[in-house]
């Protein structure tokens, strides 16, 4: 089992190949997004106070704000879509797939933004490096979501309503953004046989999650406040790639 302890530089795409998921923490994610033009990620995370709330929660929740983006990356460069519903068919979400959910978008300057770009372009290299070549698109569907899960009164937040699940994408990126006031929050790794392989928090800003979706299951528990008459809140930027 990996337990989340952080990886030596140049680990991330060994554990990939070994195991089907990283964990990557801050003290290495942050140097790496800065040789991809990372700067401004104060007014990047300010962004989440923005969010729209999830109308689309079968289970009734209103503990889940976000925003949607769609981008076309390729090795010419990254090319933002026309907005678009985001869809996940039931066999990956018995919860709430099998729409077409509309969010609201990534706010303009925010899709543009240098951290969120620095973001694009790492994870463009990673799944690049880590795909067979004589697969590799020319150009790959990607998906961005800003999520925030409240934790409301006595209420949980749940990260993955659906539970243990795969996105029904190639590769799946996780980026902590702000915890605040919660407790638990831990991701959880299966096989495909649904057989925990791995384990870990995603704590502090940056704080990072790769996941081949093609080879494990991933889900995150629910979040609590701490202290029940402040905000409770938990940050995730999520970015998918798939094949157009």
């Amino acid at each position: 089992m990996t337990d989340g302890t952080p990886m030596l530089p140049g680990r991330l795409e060994a554990s990939l190949r070994r195991d089907g998921f990283a964990f990557v923490p801050r003290g290495e994610m942050l140097p790496r997004l800065e040789q991809y033009g990372l700067r401004d990620w104060a007014s990047f995370a300010g962004s989440w106070n923005r969010l729209g709330l999830d109308r689309y929660m079968a289970d009734g929740g209103r503990y889940r704000r976000r925003r949607h983006a769609t981008f076309a990356i390729s090795a010419r460069g990254i090319q933002r879509k026309k907005h678009q519903p985001h869809y996940q068919s039931r066999d990956y979400n018995e919860l709430n797939g099998g729409i077409e959910r509309w969010f609201r978008a990534v706010e303009p300057e925010m899709g543009e933004h240098p951290a969120l770009r620095a973001i694009l372009r790492l994870m463009h290299r990673i799944v690049t490096d880590m795909s067979d070549p004589a697969h590799v698109p020319d150009v790959w569907h990607t998906e961005v979501h800003q999520f925030r899960i409240e934790a409301l009164d006595s209420t949980p937040g749940q990260p993955t309503p659906e539970g243990l699940h795969r996105d029904g994408v190639d590769w799946v990126m996780v980026v902590m953004v702000r915890r605040e006031n919660v407790m638990s929050g831990e991701t959880t790794i299966h096989d495909l046989q649904r057989t925990m392989v791995g384990g870990f928090m995603l704590d502090q800003p940056l704080d990072t999650a790769v996941v081949n979706d093609n080879r494990v299951y991933h889900g995150v528990t629910a979040v609590r406040s701490l202290d029940p008459t402040r905000p409770a809140y938990r940050d995730v930027l999520v970015v998918t790639f798939r094949h157009q």
